[in-house]
């Protein structure tokens, strides 16, 4: 069991949904990454996921694309994002961290290497968001056999015929993506987003977080009402960058505040 389910549990037990704050490993340098991981934390942040850098993000918009590419023109290197959390688990022992990325670097790694160093290292889990369940076989058992969640991604354009798929395996949460297209982009309508989390939630069993266009402590209140967590990551990458670290985390805290009570203003 994974540093997930013990923080989902805790927060359906106190009646509030959980905010996850994403941030890009390496962006714009290892030092600034390790300082904003602690600051988020520290700033109410329930679960970190941390981007692992790659040439072709391919759902991802604009920001993060820009964080992607600084990142690796610093020399963030998979090792490297791995050392990232490794530091972090020094002095946050309990926040869970899920990497977040593509399939190519941990291909390229080796699906039962990049597991075993993310268990090593203290992950909790990987969302990967360009493979399939009929492809995932291997990488899914190299995580598994270390202990570490697989985080499903399910959509919009999930059909009922396909939602089963998508959720058998799936581990620690389940990521909807509130809105067709990429990170950033505009959200879904909060009727539509209940509907489908509700589904979601049924077809899996798991907790449902979602992501995917929300920007501002009045948008994740509303999703915070429906969901079991709420997911910003491009509204927190751009603070960092024109902003530096102490604007991200300000932004993050916002964020959660409005995350954490949002349920007590029904």
């Amino acid at each position: 069991m994974t540093r997930l389910t013990p923080t989902f549990d805790r927060l359906k037990s106190q009646g509030k949904a959980g905010f996850v704050a994403y941030v890009m490993a390496g962006d714009p340098d290892a030092g600034t990454t390790l300082e904003a991981l602690k600051g988020l934390a520290d700033a109410g942040a329930d679960v970190i996921e941390l981007g692992v850098p790659f040439t072709d993000p391919m759902a991802d918009g604009p920001t993060i694309q820009r964080a992607a590419i600084r990142a690796l023109d610093g020399g963030m290197t998979m090792k490297g994002v791995l050392e990232l959390v490794r530091q972090f688990r020094q002095t946050h022992a309990d926040t869970p961290i899920v990497l977040m990325g593509y399939a190519n670097p941990f291909h390229a790694f080796g699906y039962a290497e990049a597991a075993a160093a993310m268990a090593e290292a203290g992950a909790d889990g990987l969302i990967c968001v360009d493979i399939p369940p009929e492809e995932d076989t291997e990488l899914r058992g190299a995580l598994e056999s270390h202990g570490l969640s697989f985080v499903r991604l399910a959509a919009p354009t999930t059909s009922d015929d396909r939602l089963p798929q998508v959720v058998n395996h799936a581990s620690g949460f389940v990521y909807y993506v509130s809105t067709t297209g990429v990170t950033g982009a505009k959200s879904g309508q909060t009727a539509d987003i209940e509907t489908a989390v509700a589904r979601v939630r049924k077809a899996s069993g798991l907790p449902v977080a979602v992501g995917f266009g929300v920007k501002t402590a009045e948008r994740a209140a509303e999703i915070a009402r429906v969901a079991d967590a709420v997911v910003v990551g491009s509204a927190i990458v751009d603070a960092l960058d024109k902003d530096g670290v102490e604007a991200a985390v300000s932004l993050c805290g916002e964020l959660a505040n409005a995350t954490h009570t949002a349920r007590e203003h029904k």
